[in-house]
C-alpha cells in the first residue's frame, strides 16, 4: 500500500481483523455482485468505499423510479439507465480507484461460469430462485467462494458458501421449486431491509477476503424487521444435495 490508501482505509488497519495483511487482500481482490438492485447497491458501494481492487456489476435490468425507495446507488437522474451503468457512475464517484466492469444483459450458462471462475468471490444479490441455483452451482463447481442474500416483505436471510467439503451450499437449503412465485414486486419490500441484508453481505466478503469470514458457513441468519429480531438455524451440509454432494 501507498501513503495515501494507508490514511484512506486507516480505520481499517487499525482492526486486529484486518490489519494491513488484510486490507492488502482486500485491495487486490476480485467480486462478482449479481444483481444491482435492493441488495447490490450497499454491497456494491460499501466494497469500492473498502478499496476492493475490481467489482464485477451483472445486470439487465433498466432503473425505474418504483426502484428508488430501496436501491440506493441509483438515483432520479438515473430512471431509463442501465443499472448496471447508472451503478458504475456511482461506484467510481466513491472509489476512482476501483476497477469496474459491467455486464448489461443476462449472464447465464458457461459464460456465467467463466465469469465466476475469474473472481475471488461472487455474491448472490439476485431476486429470482432460478438465478439464485445456477449461481450456486457454478461456485461450487468452480471452488468460488459464494455469499447469498434474500429480502422480502419486512425478512431477510444471509448465508455463505466456502468451497470446503463439509460447507453446505444454497441448494442444501431449497428444492428447485420453493417460492418460485415470490418477487418484491408482487409482495413488496420495506426498502430499508434489502440495505441491512446488502449491506451485510459487504461485511461478510471482507472478512472472507480478510481471512475472517467462517462465521456463516453452515449457518442461515434471518431477519425479521417487523419483531426487530435475528435468528440463526444451523444449517448442515446435505449428503443428498445434488449440487455439492459427492454422493
Amino acid at each position: 500500500m501507498n501513503p495515501a490508501q494507508k490514511d484512506r482505509y486507516a480505520r481499517h488497519i487499525r482492526l486486529s481483523q484486518i490489519g494491513e495483511k488484510g486490507q492488502q487482500a482486500i485491495l487486490d481482490a476480485s467480486a462478482l455482485i449479481v444483481g444491482v438492485g435492493g441488495l447490490g447497491s450497499p454491497a456494491a458501494m460499501y466494497l469500492a468505499a473498502a478499496g476492493i481492487g475490481k467489482l464485477i456489476l451483472c445486470d439487465y435490468d433498466v432503473v425505474e423510479t418504483s426502484n428508488l425507495q430501496r436501491q440506493i446507488i441509483h438515483h432520479d437522474g438515473s430512471v431509463g439507465e442501465n443499472k448496471v451503468d447508472s451503478g458504475r457512475q456511482t461506484v467510481q464517484a466513491l472509489n476512482p480507484d476501483c476497477e469496474v466492469e459491467v455486464i448489461g444483459y443476462q449472464l447465464e450458462g458457461e459464460e456465467l461460469k467463466q465469469v465466476i471462475d475469474s473472481v475471488d468471490i461472487a455474491l448472490d444479490c439476485t431476486d429470482n430462485y432460478p438465478t439464485r441455483f445456477e449461481v450456486n452451482r457454478y461456485c461450487v463447481e468452480t471452488a468460488t467462494r459464494l455469499v447469498i442474500g434474500a429480502a422480502i416483505r419486512l425478512e431477510g436471510q444471509i448465508m455463505n458458501y466456502q468451497p470446503d467439503a463439509n460447507s453446505s451450499c444454497y441448494q442444501c437449503l431449497y428444492s428447485h421449486a420453493y417460492g418460485a412465485e415470490e418477487s418484491c414486486e408482487f409482495e413488496g419490500v420495506l426498502g430499508p431491509v434489502a440495505g441491512v441484508i446488502g449491506t451485510l453481505q459487504a461485511v461478510q466478503t471482507l472478512l472472507i477476503l480478510a481471512g475472517q469470514g467462517e462465521a456463516l458457513v453452515n449457518r442461515l441468519l434471518l431477519f425479521d424487521a417487523f419483531a426487530m429480531q435475528w435468528q440463526s438455524v444451523t444449517l448442515p451440509k446435505n449428503p443428498n444435495c445434488p449440487v455439492c454432494s459427492k454422493n
